[in-house]
């Protein structure tokens, strides 16, 4: 089948990214995706960084057929129950101030309706994001994205500002003693941005954790600084929580370790754990201006019933089965095993992320940090021929930065046999090379 396979995928198929993983995926379920051939893959991305309750879960299984059977979608015009009742649980999860919520169906949705609220509510047009950033292909999110994808499709949306990502492994923001002075890179990047707008700043739009950018945590403070440098402007703070929300860090939300609170909180990825599921929560007076203003965001599958279902047993497995502490724990035992292998191998340069979110860079050596991509490449194939479905993500001027999510619900056991894999896959393409 898998000549045929491919030949069909090569007729048939727009190819939209980076190459396709050259396996074919029949099934999978829990922490596994098997093959045509029923061989097993670990699965250490969550599908697209969404899966958090692993795959093919009973109680997604059994929401999805209920809700399919009974009340699925609607005209958008429509309420339902499971929308109010989505709504209550999830503001509850949340500070009190973020309490209007809208149902969507992907991240660069939740990201465009985020980004549409903040222009109308402030009533000015400039969008600020870091230079690492992704939040969507689609025309708003797009443009505020400048980690990849802006050559050759014309002018993105005016008014779109880069602030530099605070990248402690390579920023050249200093302090005399090596240390990185995240303070003077956001003073820095901000007198930037001060030179650049036409005095109408709306919104700064961020993700706490930087994934496609690099799995870049955001130093403590940052955030704090950040809103108040927000405030200050008249901007208002947009946090992008589609890979860190729900648990994933070891908090119910990344956000909760600084103490901040955002303005527009968007989350799409983990509240559906891997199907279109996504949302907007802001507060009461940000949505009554925008509705006084004629805000419109009349989509299909807004308020759709099915998407309330599935993120309502989101939200009660993570509860029921204590997945935000489970999170954590795990999330420790991740970063002592990744230590253990910057301690060991010269060419791990760096270890960052938090809770079940983590990334290792690869580099040629620690003391140039020149970039690694054969290795990383080399690596990622290695890995997947001993059963690890590892992602790697290269940037220019990076190395190539391992993004490691597994499910919250990976067993122990599941989890350092990944970190097995990955250790014995770097060793022997070393090997290799060396060879």
């Amino acid at each position: 089948m898998d000549s045929t396979f491919w030949e069909g995928a090569d007729r048939l198929l727009v190819r939209y990214g980076a190459g396709f993983t050259p396996r074919v995926i029949e099934r999978a379920t829990g922490t596994y995706v098997f093959d045509d051939h029923g061989t097993p893959i670990l699965d250490f991305t969550s599908g697209q960084m969404s899966a958090i309750l692993g795959h093919a879960h009973p109680d997604i299984v059994a929401t999805v057929s209920s809700a399919v059977a009974s009340l699925a979608h609607l005209y958008s015009g429509m309420l339902s129950p499971p929308l109010l009742q989505l709504a209550d649980r999830l503001t509850a999860t949340l500070p009190p101030s973020l309490s209007k919520l809208l149902l969507l169906t992907t991240g660069a949705e939740a990201n465009e309706a985020a980004i549409k609220m903040a222009k109308l509510a402030t009533g000015h047009y400039e969008i600020v994001s870091f230079d690492r950033s992704w939040h969507g292909m689609t025309q708003g999110a797009a443009s505020a994205t400048f980690s990849a994808g802006r050559h050759g499709y014309g002018p993105p949306t005016p008014g779109n500002l880069a602030l530099p990502a605070p990248n402690a492994y390579r920023s050249p923001f200093r302090h005399p003693d090596g240390s990185h002075d995240w303070e003077t890179e956001l003073d820095y990047g901000f007198a930037l941005v001060d030179q650049q707008s036409t005095a109408s700043l709306a919104a700064c739009l961020i993700e706490p954790i930087l994934s496609s950018g690099g799995i870049i945590d955001l130093p403590p403070g940052y955030l704090r600084r950040l809103k108040e440098l927000c405030d200050e402007r008249g901007m208002l703070l947009i946090l992008d929580e589609a890979q860190t929300g729900l648990g994933r860090t070891g908090t119910m939300y990344a956000f909760e370790r600084d103490g901040v609170t955002p303005d527009l909180l968007t989350l799409s990825k983990t509240l559906g754990a891997g199907l279109p599921v996504a949302a907007v929560i802001t507060t009461a007076e940000i949505e009554q201006t925008c509705h006084d203003r004629g805000f419109l965001f009349y989509t299909t599958h807004v308020s759709d019933p099915l998407a309330a279902s599935v993120g309502l047993t989101v939200l009660d497995v993570i509860a029921r089965d204590g997945l935000v502490e489970r999170a954590a724990h795990l999330g420790a035992q991740l970063t002592a095993r990744l230590l253990a292998l910057r301690d060991t191998y010269e060419v791990v340069g760096d270890i960052r992320g938090r809770g079940l979110l983590q990334g290792l860079e690869l580099v040629q050596d620690k003391h140039t940090k020149t970039p690694a991509d054969a290795l990383g490449h080399a690596v990622t194939s290695a890995c997947l021929e001993r059963g690890l479905h590892m992602n790697i993500v290269q940037l220019p001027g990076m190395g190539g930065i391992f993004r490691i999510a597994p499910p919250l619900t990976i067993s122990e056991d599941e989890l350092h046999t990944g970190m097995d894999i990955l250790e014995a896959a770097l060793k022997a393409v070393l090997d290799d090379t060396a060879g």
